[in-house]
């Protein structure tokens, strides 16, 4: 019987192609994350209070408005050890179709969900569930997109293409103050009643495009190595466990880029609105400082190729904490010029300085067989603690003592947070991922077997 042949390697123009539409692919899917969850950032600053928590003081309703928000990211872990384990086990590319389909699928009925006039308190209900399964299917797709990118690009480059995943963020960005700008400018009325679900409808479009160029994707070459010698994790999250330090580290890490993504986009729409700005001039800072992070985010990926994400996240780090003061007076000016070079500054520049090389910092700290599962529950970690309460502390703090003290506090904490974990964190640039074991930390601790 003559043998079956044997498929010939792929060539380097295939090769490029195929890291060209990964790239793509992760993008897309981090666009499609973002810009469905500043969306709902967006809307809940702006309506959500009235709409699905009447009857409260205006303070207290948009504190319970953000906690919805801190609701997706309580269940972000959750969907990163899910998707990491089934990640880590079937494949990269069917996770991320399923987190996608998620994601883009629950943003499309919050924006077919009935208010609390309508069903009472099932609006609120309906909207933390949807916010749960959005949550959920984020913790899976930001892992899995960052890390096909890394295990597709060469050695040399990792930071350089994984920052097209991490530019995601700045798009979804810009693709999210767009659409909310057009619906703010709807009387009051007509925006309450049914323009604040246009943003969320159209999300279906981003979907689409998304769900069409992901499906032309290869599986992870790493992983199919992985695969075809069953050599699989049965159970990546004990794994990962078993020695907790590079989760801990990658969780701390990130934080002081999320604390500052957090409240320098959602939470300052809502202190700024607050304090006399009108909302498009709020919107405007929002989306020229979305336009720099598209030019710093893969500048600052491509500087760790070269000198390590080391120094990179840690010149980030220093500079957040640098210019939270000066980012709050600029603020507190109720200058909008002054207003948008105050979100340049603390997120535009510092805080995707921070964010732009976590992405291949986070996936060069773990193994194959639980690079999915190490590399989600570390960045949705981050997530949590990071951007996940700091819109609902805030606004409990700067409520009470009546000045925006507490914002600069809370950015300083968290950059504080990362820059000292930094110290603790052996630098990866140079790492080759297919070592036995990848090196995440000082030299006398445990590593964590690929």
């Amino acid at each position: 019987m003559p043998s079956s042949p044997v498929a010939a390697p792929p060539t380097a123009s295939e090769r490029t192609r195929q890291l060209r539409r990964v790239a793509l692919s992760g993008l897309l899917g981090t666009a499609v994350e973002f810009y469905d969850f500043l969306v709902y950032g967006t809307v809940a600053a702006l309506v959500f209070g009235e709409l699905f928590f009447p009857g409260a003081d205006p303070a207290v309703g948009t504190i319970a408005a953000f906690g919805t928000f801190a609701a997706g990211y309580v269940a972000r872990p959750l969907g990163g050890v899910l998707f990491g384990h089934f990640g880590d086990r079937l494949g990269r590319k069917s996770m991320l179709l399923l987190t996608m389909g998620l994601m883009g699928g629950a943003s499309f009925l919050i924006g077919l969900l009935p208010t609390y006039e309508t069903i009472g308190v099932w609006a609120p209900v309906l909207l933390i569930a949807l916010r749960v399964v959005q949550g959920i299917a984020i913790g899976g797709e930001w892992g899995g997109a960052t890390l096909m990118v890394v295990e597709h690009a060469g050695e040399r480059r990792r930071g350089l293409w994984s920052s097209f995943t991490q530019m995601g963020a700045p798009l979804g960005s810009l693709l999210s103050t767009a659409v909310v700008a057009y619906v703010v400018t709807l009387p009051k009325e007509e925006f309450a009643a049914w323009g604040w679900r246009l943003p969320f409808l159209l999300s279906v479009v981003l979907l689409g495009v998304g769900m069409f160029v992901r499906l032309k994707v290869v599986e992870s070459p790493l992983f199919a190595e992985v695969k075809k010698d069953s050599a699989e994790s049965r159970l990546p999250i004990l794994d990962v466990l078993r020695n907790p330090r590079p989760v801990l580290l990658a969780c701390c890490v990130g934080i002081g880029a999320f604390t500052a993504q957090s409240l320098l986009t959602s939470y300052m729409i809502a202190y700024a609105t607050g304090i006399g700005y009108a909302r498009p001039q709020v919107l405007d800072a929002l989306t020229v400082s979305a336009c720099v992070a598209l030019v710093v985010l893969p500048c600052a990926s491509a500087l760790s190729d070269r000198v390590g994400r080391r120094p990179v996240v840690l010149a980030g780090a220093v500079a957040s904490a640098a210019l939270a003061f000066p980012v709050l007076s600029l603020a507190d000016s109720k200058s909008p010029g002054l207003l948008i070079l105050a979100v340049v500054l603390g997120h535009g520049i510092a805080q995707s300085t921070m964010y732009g090389p976590l992405g291949a910092l986070l996936t060069e700290m773990f193994g194959t067989k639980v690079r999915y599962t190490g590399a989600s529950l570390g960045y949705q970690g981050a997530t949590l603690i990071g951007a996940g309460f700091s819109p609902m502390i805030a606004g409990s703090l700067v409520a009470g003592s009546g000045s925006g003290a507490p914002v600069a506090w809370l950015l300083c904490g968290g950059a504080a947070i990362t820059a000292l974990t930094v110290c603790f964190v052996r630098e990866t640039h140079r790492t080759t991922l297919t070592e036995p074991a990848a090196q995440t930390t000082a030299p006398h601790t445990e590593e964590i077997s690929a």
